[in-house]
């Protein structure tokens, strides 16, 4: 989960995302709209309108428009307060319009909801809520006090009470719903986009390290000879050195530091053995290696692999991608974070596809969660009813979807189940109760290329 003053961060740098030219622009679309709708009015359908009113409201807006173009750049970004102040400028200015012209009987009425979808869109919930308290609060008193639509031969233009009540029904209903669906779907993709970030900085983190490990390797490799040769001329400086004991010590010493060298390259290299290990390896040897930061952490890890129906009896050499490492390490951590004693990694392969389930003996996933596992962001797996068994673990949604993300940008395919029914006591076996979580690959998606047991020939010195 991210850590809270991280999401402040990230809602003061959204609530800067407003160009002050943008709105602007959308002003400058309202003004020409307002001045059709006066002249067509006035010259077309012959209504008797308060034109140096309606002139003067119009102009406050392009003066408005006209002080922000000059005073300010055009790629100014606005804080949210001076959002708001534009934002309530404009429903105030068409506010006074509609008084002039009847009120809520004039169908532009509608474009109060405009205001209200850019804050919801583009400003934090307060904001949103201010905003919308004003329109709302700006179309029940036009409702109520305005000025009649006339005719040039004075009749009044006015809706029955009965169909007033309904446009501003409509209108209040119509704020609240274009406010709830335009943050909620800026909120997914803010939340999608977030989590999209996160997954690329995973997969880079990941090649890094890959990258470190093949230079770790080589490195260990190409500077094991000159210690070697150090140790060796350091021993026979040492034998040669026996009446003199001062510089016997320190030939000694440096035996003694070449010999520390040699075990600090030694652990390094663990990471990695040559070339051809670090692009391929072994189905079983790659599910270790995104299985290891778990296995000491209290809980039984048990791989099983086998051979499915005509599936030959040496397991396939399998791509060693990051993203497909990182994916496993993610669901393998959410397995061993859940289950009480053991977490089961099976691993089927047939001649056509490499399957692999990961089960452990949790309480599983809540019904609830189990349909919307790798969106981003699902709080948490236990049920409401349920105290947490980790207070310090918040969420799972974030690393399930960089998991489920990566996975199957390798080819895989996902889907997550339970083993038992959660809502019934004593449903299922004892054993693979909880959470299951089913991979499956084409094999010619993840399997090693046939000509990639063929030597590479000899280091190539590491360039600076």
């Amino acid at each position: 989960m991210a850590d809270p003053n991280t999401r402040l961060l990230a809602a003061e740098i959204r609530n800067r995302w407003v160009r002050l030219r943008t709105l602007v622009v959308l002003r400058w679309f309202a003004i020409a709209g307002q001045l059709v709708a006066i002249g067509v009015g006035q010259a077309v359908f012959g209504l008797r309108l308060e034109l140096g009113l309606c002139l003067a409201a119009v102009g406050a807006s392009v003066i408005a428009n006209l002080v922000m173009v000059y005073v300010y750049p055009r790629s100014k970004r606005l804080s949210e307060r001076a959002v708001i102040a534009m934002l309530l400028f404009d429903i105030t200015q068409l506010a006074f319009l509609l008084f002039l012209t009847g009120g809520l009987s004039n169908p532009f009425a509608l474009l109060v909801l405009a205001p209200v979808t850019i804050s919801a869109t583009a400003l934090s919930l307060e904001a949103t809520l201010l905003v919308g308290c004003a329109a709302f609060l700006a179309i029940t008193l036009v409702a109520r006090l305005h000025l009649p639509l006339l005719t040039e031969a004075g009749v009044v233009l006015q809706m029955a009470p009965v169909f007033l009540f309904g446009m501003w029904v409509s209108i209040g209903t119509g704020i609240v719903f274009m406010a709830v669906y335009a943050r909620r779907v800026t909120s997914e993709i803010h939340s999608m986009s977030e989590a999209l970030l996160a997954t690329q900085m995973a997969l880079a983190r990941e090649q890094k390290l890959t990258d470190l490990g093949g230079v770790v390797a080589a490195a260990a490799h190409e500077l094991g000879t000159p210690l070697a040769t150090i140790k060796l001329v350091s021993r026979e400086l040492a034998d040669e050195l026996e009446d003199r004991d001062e510089l016997r010590e320190d030939a000694e010493l440096i035996i003694q530091q070449a010999d520390r060298c040699r075990d600090i390259l030694r652990s390094m290299g663990q990471a990695g053995k040559d070339d051809l290990h670090m692009r391929h390896a072994p189905l079983g040897e790659v599910i270790r290696e995104a299985a290891e930061p778990h296995s000491g952490r209290g809980k039984t890890l048990i791989v099983d692999l086998s051979p499915g129906a005509g599936g030959a009896a040496q397991q396939p050499e399998v791509a060693r991608r990051p993203e497909i490492i990182h994916g496993l390490r993610n669901l393998i951590q959410n397995a061993v974070d859940f289950a009480r004693t053991t977490v089961w990694i099976d691993a089927v392969w047939t001649d056509a596809a490499i399957e692999l389930r990961i089960i452990d003996d949790g309480a599983g996933f809540p019904p609830h969660v189990l349909g919307r596992i790798g969106d981003p962001f699902v709080r948490k797996r236990r049920g409401p009813e349920e105290p947490p068994q980790r207070p310090e673990y918040e969420g799972m949604g974030l690393g399930l979807f960089i998991a489920k993300t990566l996975l199957e940008r390798s080819g895989a395919e996902l889907s997550f189940a339970n083993g038992r029914d959660p809502l019934v006591p004593g449903s299922g076996s004892v054993k693979r109760s909880g959470a299951i979580v089913e991979l499956r690959w084409p094999l010619e998606r993840i399997a090693a290329p046939q000509d990639s047991r063929r030597g590479l020939g000899e280091n190539q010195p590491i360039q600076a």
